[in-house]
């Protein structure tokens, strides 16, 4: 299993590869040479340094690297996925509440095939899932709800029907992981759907309103458990159903 690395404010990170080695020496850039850097961390000159405490995450597949940790309010960042309310619409779209310093907001053509004559008509208390397209310090944040990339919506829009509750930061990023082990242990026990925002707030479905709390509560308790406790949790719940 790979060591968990903690990174204080200031420390230097190392983002080399092994296999970046050949490519350094041929001074050959590519895309998949470029680091890509998410939540504390800043670059400066050429070195990358931590921001803020936490533990240091990597994915090899897209080189972006982040801090993971259990701050208190969310901080937006391009290219992560956020569930949040509808708390005001204006002439170009919506003002949405996702749980940082300020509103993220939401155009009314950041949907799957939507143009100016055809587009969602949301109310104030609507719950979205969508993603972070404009993070920045002197700009609100934006997001959409929809892969702009593809055209195509990839799970992303309204949250109809359901349940929506907040957990730590911390527990949000790990849920994320396809191989959460308690949303892995959940789905081999009951039905559900579930959106999973890095803010902080989950929403799940799972029909009935008994097993939506069922699987709202096992999240909830799985924060401080590894995976062998999280499938005996999960086995338990499900027995007193």
């Amino acid at each position: 299993m790979a060591s968990v690395k903690i990174v204080l404010p200031g420390d230097i990170i190392d983002t080399r590869r092994e296999e970046d080695t050949t490519q350094q020496e041929s001074n050959v850039e590519d895309e998949a040479t470029v680091i890509r850097l998410g939540p504390g961390l800043v670059q400066s000159s050429e070195a990358v340094s931590a921001v803020t405490a936490g533990v240091l995450h990597s994915n090899s597949e897209t080189n972006r690297w982040w801090v993971a940790g259990n701050k208190r309010r969310y901080v937006a960042a391009v290219g992560e996925p956020v569930v949040g309310v509808v708390v005001a619409r204006h002439g170009e779209g919506y003002r949405v509440d996702i749980g940082s310093a300020h509103d993220a907001l939401l155009p009314h053509l950041a949907f799957e095939g939507a143009t100016k004559r055809n587009k969602p008509n949301l109310a104030v208390g609507t719950v979205v899932y969508g993603r972070v397209v404009v993070a920045n310090s002197v700009m609100d944040p934006e997001i959409e709800c929809y892969n702009s990339n593809t055209g195509k919506s990839e799970g992303y829009g309204e949250l109809s029907e359901g349940f929506m509750f907040k957990c730590s930061l911390g527990l949000a990023r790990r849920l994320i992981d396809t191989k959460a082990p308690v949303l892995a242990a959940l789905g081999n026990g009951v039905p559900f759907e579930v959106a999973v925002g890095v803010n902080g707030r989950v929403w799940v479905n799972a029909g009935s309103v008994a097993t939506t709390i069922l699987v709202a509560n096992a999240i909830r308790n799985s924060e401080y458990l590894d995976a062998k406790q999280c499938r005996q949790m999960v086995k338990e719940l499900l027995e007193k159903q």
